[in-house]
């Protein structure tokens, strides 16, 4: 099978690495690649570390997605301007599509004209993923604090979750602000969206996908659910997740319950002991280890925030889609040291 893939948003950190998954992807040529504000140029002039892998330009050209010659395309522009895109192209209805923005994420939030969008997270609705035509990539953050849940919501175990995060200056995006400045960045850290993130919405509909009981949003009135205070980390990339409940199980059936939730999952992996971020820095793993110390348990997982929490996991939707092994142009190497 070979399949035609372009992206639009492709000058940008989620589209960099798109570009460089597919490039080396044994089932895929990358054909259009989009930017408005690059076009004409190659890809390695933005994209320096592709000198030599492709002589593909950006165009700002979107009248090919019409004629059906590109099978997938990956929507890789900022939060509101999927939507904003998909209204103002003609796309054919046989291009599959995958939205790594929040626009389409959301229950009553996912249909777009006749196209219906299935929530990516494949640990959770691999499935539904299979029979999908269009789907919408999981935020970073609610990757990595739901695969630390999953198995404890299908449980029906959630209770009250108090999460910390820290997270990697390219979770920012490629564009300059004051926080995501080396000499800002640099032996510094910082909260910030302190109990607001906007990954949270979709963490609880995810949760009560598996567990029905438990708060479908914020705001109810037993004011019980995710209570999630964001960093900002000294480093590029990744994202550490701590999250703490109550639990009345035994380390040993913990252990068990996350062993068979994920024993089918290539991506995510239960680890039996202490974790660190480099394991899965440039790889679309997830790891998880849990500490149990009296009725208190702590989940960490740790995933790449540009792969796992984005593109690597587009990626693996795209095969998911076309029936392909799961894996497939997936298996990355750590950085270890």
């Amino acid at each position: 099978m070979s399949i035609q893939a372009g992206i639009i948003g492709g000058a940008g950190y989620t589209g960099g690495e798109l570009i460089r998954l597919l490039n080396n992807h044994p089932h895929v040529s990358l054909g259009l690649i989009h930017s408005r504000s690059q076009a004409g140029k190659l890809l390695s002039s933005v994209h320096h570390d592709l000198i030599g892998d492709s002589n593909l330009q950006f165009t700002d050209n979107s009248e090919a997605l019409a004629d059906g010659s590109i099978d997938v395309l990956f929507l890789c522009a900022g939060h509101g301007e999927a939507r904003k895109f998909l209204a103002e192209n003609h796309i054919s209805p046989s291009t599959k599509l995958v939205d790594l923005s929040h626009d389409f994420r959301l229950a009553g939030k996912h249909v777009f004209e006749d196209r219906h969008f299935v929530y990516g997270l494949p640990e959770l609705n691999r499935e539904a993923i299979v029979g999908a035509s269009n789907v919408a990539n999981p935020g970073c953050f609610a990757t990595a604090i739901q695969l630390g849940l999953l198995p404890l919501a299908e449980a029906g175990l959630v209770n009250d979750v108090y999460t910390t995060g820290v997270t990697g200056s390219t979770g920012a995006g490629q564009g300059l602000s004051p926080t995501s400045h080396f000499s800002w960045r640099a032996a510094n850290i910082q909260p910030y969206k302190t109990l607001s993130h906007q990954h949270l919405g979709e963490i609880y509909q995810s949760i009560h996908q598996l567990q029905p009981g438990f708060p479908a949003a914020p705001g109810t009135e037993e004011e019980q659910g995710i209570n999630f205070v964001p960093w900002r980390g000294d480093f590029t990339r990744g994202i550490f997740i701590s999250s703490m409940i109550t639990c009345s199980l035994k380390a040993d059936a913990l252990r068990t319950l996350y062993d068979d939730y994920y024993a089918d999952h290539p991506f995510t992996i239960h680890s039996h002991e202490e974790i660190f971020l480099k394991q899965v820095v440039n790889t679309n793993k997830c790891v998880i280890y849990l500490e149990k110390v009296g009725s208190k348990l702590v989940v960490h997982s740790v995933i790449d925030n540009l792969l796992k929490g984005a593109s690597g996991q587009a990626v693996q939707n795209m095969n998911l889609m076309f029936g392909l092994d799961e894996c497939a142009g997936l298996r990355l190497k750590a950085s270890a040291f």
